[in-house]
């Protein structure tokens, strides 16, 4: 362990010792031990007043609102954020879910077309402390143009570093005695050696901010971002952040969260699982919430989610700030002539074009093929570098509008496919991996949480299948869960390694649906209370199988053979 001023930081994994000797210097982790003690009094402050808000609205069954307190500033006409500088404001099209760690996608994405690039330490990626030094170092290397395959960062498509949100923490390193938030350590890392080039080519430093719940989290991230602007010596508003509405409380205050950013916003994004499993999270106890199977009634044309979309784009565009939208998850088939190719780009296309119709000034695809068409798309049915002047005046969103949950039951195929991709996300996850493909699509942790908060409330609530009436119990989930393993072991399973993985997988997703209480987020369970160290820890096993023995839930895990452990060692 490297010890400096209070930081303890653990030795690199095996073969990252170059990248580590670059991230880790003495000035940078004087940075990063300044940045977490600054900031971690208030880290901690709104994860409470998160729990808060939480229980309040259980124990008064109250629904969430506009609130009082802030309405003069959504009633003050006159302010605006700050302009986003020139190579923000066209972002027709950027590339999603790119993790960084991945160094060829990384270069395939800098030599695209896109106009921006999502490099995602966050929904995409599983931040494991090889990951996440990789990822860095690749984004180091791309900033300075060390990649000889690549075009200058002046040239490329625009970065978007998303640094994980603030449910997560980095286990490798401790400031203080206590691990660090984990975007804090993301964002310390990545400001520090690439703020000032990137400011220098006019590309950044730019962000994407996770799972923000309301204006006290959009006001620390500015006081971060002011911090360490003077830290670096970077002019005030240099850093330019977007911020991602995934909770239903933060669809509340959006005017405020722009407020709070006006000197550093790029505007809001809007997407729909992220979103959606929020009202589960939020709200999902209680029957009226009951949220529909979403591979049939869910999507950005039903009413809760249409309003949601309608009123960011208002509320960005009333305020002079960016409005993005949700990924185009589909993948194009190999072959140009087949059917299927023709299906998946119309309902791409159909899609898109209804955020484009609704204002959006842009929006993610993961299919590189994709990106052509859809900028396309956007110059046929658009005008200009962006639709700032659309400003949406023929629309009013009221508390109803952002809470009426659709119509509709539960199928069959819905919840074989939530379980499905729960379990092959968490076995992703086990493999160091923060996204899968399935079905013709791609899978990160934003399905993974819709699809196990679904299968969570279906359980709660006893609902009953539209094809048999059944009721959906732990008893039929679990009866489901074991009747896929067969097919999920073939597409996903080639040594016996796969298999233990999968099946430990199996057993973790079973657990978390089965929970009386609802665990706020699957990635941070999976990170804190299972195998996901001992994943890590590949240099010392017999340390990793002692912690895992020692932790709270010693009594279940070890009743795993050692041979499970093998999956992750």
């Amino acid at each position: 362990m490297l010890t400096l001023r209070g930081v303890d930081v653990e030795p690199p994994p095996i073969g990252l010792q170059l990248e580590f000797q670059t991230l880790f210097t003495p000035e940078a982790l004087q940075f990063l031990h300044d940045l977490c003690s600054t900031f971690q009094p208030e880290v901690d402050r709104i994860l409470k007043l998160r729990v808060l808000k939480k229980v309040q609205l259980d124990l008064t069954g109250e629904l969430p609102d506009f609130r009082a307190d802030t309405a003069h500033i959504r009633n003050n006409p006159t302010w605006r954020v700050s302009p986003v500088p020139q190579r923000l404001r066209c972002r027709h099209v950027d590339i999603g879910d790119l993790a960084p760690c991945d160094t060829q996608c990384l270069i395939q994405g800098l030599r695209s077309k896109a106009q921006g690039l999502q490099v995602d330490f966050d929904d995409g990626n599983c931040p494991t402390y090889h990951n996440q030094i990789k990822g860095i170092y690749n984004v180091y290397q791309a900033v300075h143009n060390l990649f000889h395959d690549a075009p200058p960062i002046s040239q490329a498509p625009v970065l978007m570093l998303r640094p994980r949100a603030w449910n997560m923490v980095e286990h490798n390193m401790m400031v203080n005695g206590r691990q660090v938030p984990g975007p804090l350590f993301d964002f310390g890392l990545l400001m520090f050696h690439n703020a000032k080039l990137l400011l220098e080519n006019q590309s950044g430093p730019f962000f994407y901010l996770s799972k923000v719940e309301s204006h006290l989290e959009a006001k620390l991230w500015n006081q971060i971002f002011l911090w360490t602007e003077g830290k670096l010596g970077l002019p005030v508003g240099s850093v330019k952040a977007t911020v991602l509405i995934e909770c239903v409380l933060a669809s509340f205050e959006m005017e405020e969260i722009l407020y709070e950013l006006r000197e550093h916003s790029a505007g809001l994004n809007c997407g729909i699982w992220d979103y959606s499993a929020s009202f589960v999270n939020k709200l999902g106890h209680r029957a009226e919430f009951l949220l529909p199977d979403r591979s049939k009634y869910v999507n950005m044309e039903k009413r809760f989610l249409r309003s949601y979309m309608d009123l960011l784009v208002q509320t960005c565009h009333r305020r002079g700030a960016l409005a993005t939208g949700g990924m185009a998850a589909l993948l194009l088939p190999g072959d140009r002539q087949s059917d299927l190719y023709k299906t998946v780009v119309t309902t791409v296309t159909r899609l898109k074009l209804l955020e484009i119709q609704a204002g959006v000034d842009g929006f993610m695809v993961y299919d590189l093929d994709l990106i052509e068409p859809m900028q396309n798309l956007f110059r046929a049915y658009s005008q200009g570098e962006n639709q700032l002047q659309q400003l949406r005046d023929d629309i009013t969103v009221t508390p109803e509008d952002l809470l009426t949950m659709p119509a509709g039951g539960v199928t069959l195929y819905g919840l074989r496919y939530n379980i499905a991709v729960g379990v092959l996300f968490i076995n992703a996850w086990l493999s160091g991996r923060g996204h899968f493909f399935y079905k013709g699509q791609v899978e990160d942790s934003a399905t993974a949480e819709i699809s196990r908060s679904q299968v969570w409330q279906w359980i709660r609530h006893q609902v009953k299948l539209e094809d048999d009436g059944r009721s959906v119990t732990r008893w039929l989930v679990r009866s489901l869960t074991q009747g896929l393993m067969v097919d999920l072991r073939a597409a996903s399973c080639q040594t016996q390694r796969d298999e233990e993985r999968l099946t430990t997988a199996m057993s973790i997703f079973l657990e978390v649906v089965q929970k009386s209480d609802f665990p706020e987020f699957l990635t941070t369970y999976l990170y804190l209370d299972h195998t996901f160290l001992s994943s890590q820890s590949t240099h010392e096993p017999s340390r990793s199988l002692i912690w895992i023995c020692s932790s709270e839930r010693s009594l279940r895990i070890c009743r795993l053979s050692l041979s499970h452990f093998r999956a992750f060692l």
